[in-house]
């Protein structure tokens, strides 16, 4: 039910500024391990800064994926939920927009199918992978903040973590691609396991790349290429 008089409350726009600064948080965070030399660093600082924003900001959603969850079970009303999203989707895109110029390229800010992957084998990844962080964000509902931001921070690493990809070739070794025989990148069936379509939706507003973009995944780690 739309209640236009939420638009007169302090605390309305109090939570809408908690979403836009715990997805700029969020995203941010993630972006910047992703230059790390491999693909555990944002899969461990997601899940890290996920659990974190929980405790401090009042159990944000910070997600617009658990935020459609809340809308379509009646735990949350249009009206808030619409604003919601677009403080998330705005939180992104202004974390994707300061990220930009230190990152090493375009390749480490946008999310893409693994290279041993297809769009839809990350597509059923993704499904699962939201499925048990809204199942665990939804059970955790009525937790206190050190319980239940331990839980969402754990699913969220959990779900990423999964669906890294793993090399085929030796330790350390990754396969080359047929475009780029220098540039190696992350092998294995699945997506990276974004869970979080603001995530993948701010770096691509910001680089104008949208591959593969209807399946939100999080960014796999790809090194710069060689000159």
């Amino acid at each position: 039910v739309l209640c236009p008089q939420e638009l007169r409350s302090g605390c309305f726009w109090r939570g809408m500024l908690a979403e836009a600064v715990a997805t700029l948080i969020f995203v941010g965070v993630v972006l910047g391990a992703s230059v790390a030399p491999g693909p555990l660093a944002p899969v461990l600082a997601g899940g890290l800064a996920a659990g974190a924003l929980a405790c401090t900001l009042g159990a944000p959603q910070a997600n617009p994926a658990l935020t459609l969850a809340l809308l379509c079970t009646r735990k949350l009303g249009v009206l808030r939920g619409a604003a919601g999203l677009l403080a998330q989707c705005a939180g992104a895109v202004l974390a994707a927009a300061a990220a930009r110029p230190v990152l090493p390229d375009d390749a480490s800010l946008v999310t893409r199918v693994t290279a041993a992957g297809t769009a839809g084998m990350a597509l059923a990844w993704e499904t699962f992978a939201t499925f048990q962080l809204a199942l665990t964000a939804f059970a955790t509902a009525n937790h206190a903040a050190p319980a239940g931001g331990l839980a969402l921070g754990s699913a969220v690493a959990a779900g990423a973590l999964a669906a890294v990809g793993t090399p085929t070739g030796p330790p350390g070794l990754l396969a080359p691609t047929p475009a780029s025989p220098d540039t190696p990148l992350p092998q294995g069936p699945f997506s990276g396991g974004s869970m979080n379509p603001a995530r993948s939706l701010g770096p691509a507003i910001v680089t104008g790349i949208w591959d593969d973009h209807w399946v939100s995944r999080q960014h796999s780690w790809v090194p710069p290429q060689r000159p």
